[in-house]
């Protein structure tokens, strides 16, 4: 048994904040235990630790380097196949019917000319039998080592635990990198074919990033799009690395790029009113940010690797709240669109199962 994940386990019983996790292809599980339960937040981002942040972006909570005790333990993935099915009692927090309509009302809005893109999300609500944070964490860190996973705990914020592959940021004073991820379909070997409707989604995520990033930044250098698998989906992906211009820090770089046209749309502005005014949920932190922030804590030094919130749920009391969405442009179909969502949801509900 991994010492970490018991550890992590003994903290979340006294009800005391940590941070577990692990990073892509990583053979390191790295954890922040807080010694006490004070809600530390980010201040002047010049502060050292593990960091999740709400997808409003607001109150970025932190839990820090030096009010922790924080451990590194070699781990090697004992890789398991995910589930064929998995027989979860499981319910939507919105009907399928009312989903695509929703869906189509967002076409409409796309279509009348509001805005290009918008990202519209949903959660699931698991019923959870027996919940064994050391049986959910083993299966987590085990199944999917080529994606970010992590497991954050504070009394005051709950339990969230993830496993996806969307970096938003890595960052040191010598450049950053970033990059573009949208367009969804399950992951079949040798069969992967991408429509217009996925191309164009993918490019709008891009094109964002890339021009926000220009007044910010020299020598952009951005790869041709290609294939990223992530669980059992796989995305379109491309990688964006530069170097920043003098006087732009942490915080300049995250308000340009959070939240990204992934997890929001685009135009930034017009896509977060119309999420606000009808997606009929708080996201909390879902499509938020996290990770090591300042600090690499494997190999040190000054550096800042974060990630997208994504393939998420947070655990309350007996239910496993599961959040998933997907982009919606001109060319979505409804149907179409509540079926990714499902696809999504796996991710999550195999480490249940």
């Amino acid at each position: 048994m991994c010492q970490l994940i018991d550890k992590a386990q003994r903290h979340f019983n006294v009800r005391l904040p940590f941070a577990l996790y692990n990073k892509p292809n990583a053979d390191k599980l790295i954890g922040l235990f807080q010694h006490d339960d004070r809600l530390h937040c980010v201040s002047d981002f010049n502060e050292t630790g593990f960091v999740f942040a709400p997808f409003t972006g607001n109150r970025i909570v932190l839990i820090p380097e030096i009010e922790s005790e924080v451990l590194i333990e070699d781990f090697k993935p004992e890789v398991t196949l995910a589930n064929e099915s998995t027989a979860l009692d499981s319910q939507s927090g919105i009907d399928k019917e009312d989903y695509k309509t929703l869906v189509q009302k967002a076409i409409d809005e796309i279509v009348a000319g509001h805005f290009d893109k918008v990202v519209l999300s949903r959660t699931e609500i698991v019923k959870l039998q027996h919940f064994d944070l050391n049986v959910v964490l083993g299966q987590l860190f085990n199944r999917y080592p080529t994606a970010f996973t992590y497991c954050f705990f504070h009394p005051k914020v709950g339990l969230w635990m993830g496993g996806f592959s969307e970096q938003l940021l890595r960052m040191n004073p010598l450049g950053f990198q970033t990059m573009a991820v949208a367009g969804t379909q399950p992951y079949h070997e040798n069969q992967i074919i991408w429509g217009d409707k996925e191309k164009a989604e993918q490019q709008f995520v891009t094109d964002f990033i890339v021009d926000s990033l220009k007044g910010q930044s020299t020598e952009l250098n951005i790869s041709e799009p290609y294939t990223m698998r992530a669980g059992n989906v796989v995305h379109i992906k491309t990688d964006i690395q530069g170097q920043m211009r003098s006087g732009t820090g942490l915080r300049e770089m995250l308000e340009i790029l959070h939240p990204t046209p992934a997890v929001c749309g685009f135009p930034k502005e017009a896509a977060r009113q119309f999420l606000v005014q009808s997606e009929g949920y708080d996201r909390e932190y879902y499509c938020g940010f996290l990770g090591e922030f300042n600090k690499d804590f494997a190999k040190g030094g000054n550096s800042s690797d974060l990630y997208v919130n994504l393939r998420c749920l947070q655990i309350k009391e007996s239910d496993a709240i599961l959040y998933v969405g997907g982009g919606i442009t001109k060319d979505s179909d409804p149907e179409r669109e509540w079926q990714e969502t499902v696809n999504k949801s796996l991710t999550m509900k195999d480490v249940l199962a």
